[in-house]
């Protein structure tokens, strides 16, 4: 019997570098490919535990790169591509969209093309509730799959734009295909940029954290090991052709969240510094996954369960996220917030 060979493109980042570590301990049966360019939220170190297994493999490439991705997948004949490699830092888009038209949308239209060639079982593309827009503060309204795409950032925009392409490729030619649509993730190994990673280690270094405006935005959490459990689900029982959203029942605004690390770290509420806002902040992200609760997913991890074992994580981990913080993102956290 041959055995099932996965790609996992992105697999060196936040969300696909725990995906990969959950597909190559949950399938011995299974061949992981982890594929990543290695870009400046890259980082294989999350893999050291795994990287001597005989169902892992690791392979340096750009998705944009025609002339590597087409013979890739001639030769290997993938069964499953999920699909997370992007750009998705919202700030680091409104300084420069390009990358991520580049990255989000060409990258994914190469993956296609050789999706299609070689006859891939099943292509899952990780997509994003910000395609959706913003909500208001009514708790009452969610997003489903039927919301309108209104995306309202460069990056959201080119995470629109791509799954359209998924799609299309689905109407088209026939691809089998699943786009899945998350709520912000945090967990281990989050990229210090994002909100809590970038909250935790500046508390724990005795520095300003910045919020956004008046902290009034409020985002729905999954913790990350929910979130491979339900991509795992969509890949192997989802529907062709078919959207799902993955959220986590967790609303929170960005002060919510900032004031439980400061407590949970015993520190003051006195690092906190607002700045001025983001260009383009949307107010609010809430999902609605009963689709998916349909399909046999309940998220496992409630908020405060999660952020707690998030922050020992972090003390846990120093080594990772110090080395993370120096040099050249330092510079960009430097630019952008002026503290």
């Amino acid at each position: 019997m041959n055995r099932k060979k996965v790609l996992v493109t992105g697999g060196a980042g936040f969300i696909g570098g725990n995906f990969v570590k959950y597909l190559v301990n949950k399938y011995p049966e299974y061949d992981i490919y982890n594929m990543d360019l290695l870009t400046y939220a890259g980082d294989l170190t999350k893999h050291k535990d795994i990287e001597s297994k005989d169902n892992y493999h690791f392979i340096k490439a750009d998705i944009t790169d025609r002339d590597t991705i087409i013979p890739l997948f001639e030769k290997e004949k993938f069964d499953y591509v999920v699909h997370f490699a992007a750009e998705s830092h919202v700030d680091r888009s409104i300084i420069d969209p390009g990358i991520f038209i580049r990255t989000n949308v060409m990258g994914t239209q190469v993956l296609l093309d050789a999706a299609k060639l070689t006859s891939v079982y099943k292509f899952v593309h990780i997509s994003t509730d910000e395609v959706y827009g913003e909500l208001d503060f009514d708790p009452t309204t969610f997003f489903t799959e039927e919301t309108p795409l209104q995306p309202n950032s460069p990056y959201s925009a080119s995470k629109a734009s791509s799954d359209l392409l998924v799609r299309a490729y689905h109407e088209t030619y026939g691809l089998p295909i699943n786009i899945t649509r998350c709520s912000n993730n945090y967990g281990p190994y989050h990229f210090p940029e994002k909100l809590i990673p970038l909250t935790i280690s500046r508390v724990l270094n005795d520095l300003k954290v910045p919020v956004y405006g008046d902290g009034r935005n409020i985002r729905d959490w999954l913790h990350v090991f929910d979130h491979c459990a339900a991509i795992d689900l969509v890949m192997h029982k989802g529907v062709i052709g078919e959207v799902y959203n993955v959220g986590g029942h967790n609303e929170r605004t960005n002060l919510e969240v900032v004031k439980t690390i400061i407590k949970t770290l015993g520190k003051s509420e006195n690092l906190i510094e607002f700045v001025q806002d983001r260009l383009g902040h949307d107010k609010r992200y809430a999902i609605d996954p009963t689709k998916l609760e349909k399909l046999g997913w309940k998220p496992k991890y409630a908020f405060e369960t999660g952020i707690a074992q998030t922050v020992q994580w972090y003390l846990d981990n120093k080594e990772w996220w110090e080395q993370v913080i120096s040099g050249e993102y330092k510079n960009y956290f430097e630019n952008q917030y002026n503290i």
